[in-house]
């Protein structure tokens, strides 16, 4: 957890020194948070171009107003919470949905880790077929990082209610992906 703890100190030091270092500091926050936020992004709007549309939102909404970002008690869930808004409203304002596939949105692994790679795209197609609010669940937890209460503040919901869909997905996933998938 000491990484996690150390991007948020990261992550709040960039905001307090945006009115004051401008677009230095903001560049620092970019870098520190834009791919992060994109993978958020994505896994709700599955859609990449929708993902980035919501991730430049949610950056011009952070240049107006840094210091709500430095100020607050949880700094990376309100800035996941900001995406998130982002990217439903994006969402709500699509009529139609286009589905991407979400293997598209994995990092890049070298051959000799062909492996590797093949069980990050299983995951991905699992986390894929589980319901939204699951796969949110999913996303925030483990790759993220986040606890219990900070999924919840993100998602607006009880922290109950997150556990159980917490327990729900990996059930399914553990479903959708039988043994192969260990390690990953």
């Amino acid at each position: 957890m000491a990484a996690n703890d150390s991007f948020v100190e990261r992550l709040r030091q960039c905001a307090e020194e945006m009115p004051t270092d401008g677009m230095a500091a903001f560049s620092a926050f970019y870098d520190l948070v834009a791919h992060r936020l994109f993978r958020f992004a994505a896994v709700i709007t599955s859609n990449p171009h929708d993902a980035e549309d919501a991730v430049q939102q949610t950056m011009v909404r952070v240049m107006d107003r840094p210091d709500l970002l430095a100020s607050a008690q949880y700094p990376w869930a309100y800035l996941l919470t900001i995406v998130r808004n982002e990217a439903l409203g994006i969402l709500r304002r699509r009529k139609h949905e286009v589905r991407a596939d979400i293997a598209e949105f994995s990092t890049y692994c070298p051959v000799d880790e062909l492996e590797r790679e093949e069980q990050r795209r299983a995951v991905w197609r699992a986390l894929r077929q589980l319901p939204p609010a699951q796969s949110e669940v999913v996303l925030l937890k483990v790759w993220e990082q986040l606890t219990f209460a900070e999924i919840a503040q993100v998602l607006s919901v009880h922290p109950d209610a997150v556990a159980s869909r917490y327990r729900y997905a990996l059930a399914r996933l553990s479903r959708f992906l039988g043994p192969r998938t260990e390690g990953v």
